[in-house]
């Protein structure tokens, strides 16, 4: 795990575990798991391997440790990956023993925060291979409610960037806010006497002339929304230098490599976080001890 990585995970590990637990008791509720204590004794330990089932890369092991660790912290989790790996189908990814009742109830929950995430890794790594580092590959905010920074940790994992965490940490004019101002010199004036300098500052542009619109007000960042390659290379150069550029809309993974020839630095993608396959993984039993 590269160091940016370990410091996201550590930054936002408190953010899971509250989501960990509520999804054990959206499983469990007041009975438990009625199968496996129907047919095991709590005596019972066992050993269960991990197995990775497609190629991809690795992101949510901690969680998936943590998953264990809530429901009984005998459980030992001992993983030969890090977060941030490729992985190729058949991969013992890792090994977890202990009492066989709490490894049966929270196989299915560590398998869904695994598999999830590892996805979301897994497409953004497909991203910004095929972008080749330029642009920068954005995630967005359409993310599962209560998974957003496991989902942007993901992201990062895959080695993509953040666009923003949520509403309060950077300024995005968006479309509905230009209109509702009466414009986007007035929407980013309002934003300058509310706030200064002290967050980042995007617009939303549709037109070459709100990209003018923009250039004249001084902001950090001008989002090209749902413009063609034409019309992107055109708005590079009339921003010429003086703001970041970012492209979003109607954008797909193969039209991503003749973007990079517009010169845009930044491509957001909603659906690395809201379409994603699940990596799959499955954990089988390897030693009743």
């Amino acid at each position: 795990m590269n160091s940016g990585i370990k410091c996201f995970a550590q930054r936002h590990k408190r953010s899971y575990l509250p989501l960990i637990r509520q999804a054990l008791r959206e499983d469990l509720e007041k009975n438990g798991d009625i199968t496996s204590k129907a047919i095991f004794s709590r005596k019972t330990r066992a050993v269960f391997n991990l197995l990775a089932k497609d190629d991809g890369i690795l992101c949510g092991i901690d969680v998936f440790i943590s998953v264990f660790r809530a429901l009984d912290r005998r459980i030992k989790v001992v993983s030969n990956f890090s977060d941030g790996h490729h992985l190729s189908k058949g991969t013992v990814v890792a090994t977890v023993t202990g009492p066989l009742i709490p490894i049966l109830t929270g196989e299915r929950t560590a398998l869904n925060f695994l598999s999830q995430l590892s996805g979301v890794a897994t497409k953004t790594s497909q991203f910004v291979f095929v972008s080749g580092g330029k642009p920068i590959i954005l995630d967005t905010r359409k993310t599962i409610p209560g998974m957003r920074h496991l989902q942007k940790y993901a992201v990062v994992t895959g080695g993509g960037k953040n666009h923003r965490i949520g509403l309060h940490d950077m300024i995005l004019i968006k479309d509905n806010h230009v209109d509702a101002a009466g414009g986007i010199t007035e929407a980013v004036s309002r934003v300058k006497r509310r706030w200064g300098n002290r967050f980042l500052i995007e617009v939303e542009t549709r037109t070459l002339e709100e990209v003018q619109q923009a250039v004249d007000s001084g902001v950090d960042r001008i989002m090209l929304d749902n413009m063609d390659n034409q019309a992107m290379a055109s708005a590079v150069s009339l921003i010429a230098g003086r703001a970041e550029t970012e492209a979003s809309g109607n954008i797909t993974l193969e039209r991503l490599a003749s973007i990079g020839e517009s010169g845009v630095d930044f491509v957001s993608f909603g659906e690395l976080t809201h379409s994603v396959t699940i990596f799959d993984f499955s954990l089988k039993q390897e030693a009743i001890l």
